[in-house]
């Protein structure tokens, strides 16, 4: 299931909307850095501030925040420039932010958001935007639908389908797939749509 970029900017849009004021900015940073690298969930929660580089305009990824994979293969660092829009989002969050942590995105209780708030967040704002993911088969899921991977399914169907010039490869390589296969294989329907 994926959105359209038109949903995703409902989702952004929600955030303020929806939930307490003070994490307004911090939710729709989420959705904007998770919509422009392709960050899984699990890698989103794991980023640090001091991850952030050049002025925010790129992420650096250590390799042991990223997925692992077997027999020994896991990824090594990797640098992910980011777009005008979300470095500037993210300078106007670091610089408002309700709560110092070494965590880019701490919850209310804890340094840290879990991969859970992650998606009860998402949840509450595309139930807010009324926002409904499509699904393969052509047809529309529901709000409770929109989740993380969702999201990271997103960034696949933007670079096929909304911008110029892509390839399965650019997808790989920005989703940081082992193998094109991989990306044929979830992916290979968005290039129909």
């Amino acid at each position: 299931m994926w959105l359209t970029p038109d949903q995703v900017d409902a989702l952004r849009t929600a955030c303020y909307e929806a939930g307490a004021p003070y994490l307004q900015q911090r939710n729709e940073t989420m959705i904007a850095l998770t919509y422009d690298t392709g960050l899984r969930v699990g890698e989103l929660v794991d980023v640090d501030v001091e991850m952030l580089r050049e002025g925010n305009s790129e992420l650096y990824l250590p390799g042991h925040i990223q997925k692992d994979y077997p027999n020994d293969n896991s990824p090594g660092p990797v640098t992910m420039e980011l777009s005008t829009d979300v470095s500037r989002l993210i300078s106007s969050y670091l610089n408002s932010r309700w709560k110092e942590s070494p965590a880019l995105f701490p919850a209310r209780s804890s340094e840290r958001i879990s991969t859970q708030g992650v998606r009860n967040m998402l949840h509450k704002v595309a139930e807010t935007a009324n926002v409904r993911p499509y699904l393969v088969d052509g047809s529309r899921g529901d709000a409770e639908d929109v989740s993380p991977h969702a999201l990271r399914h997103s960034v696949a169907y933007r670079m096929m389908n909304a911008e110029d010039g892509n390839t399965l490869y650019d997808v790989r390589n920005r989703l940081r797939h082992r193998s094109i296969q991989t990306t044929e294989r979830v992916y290979d329907h968005l290039i129909k749509v």
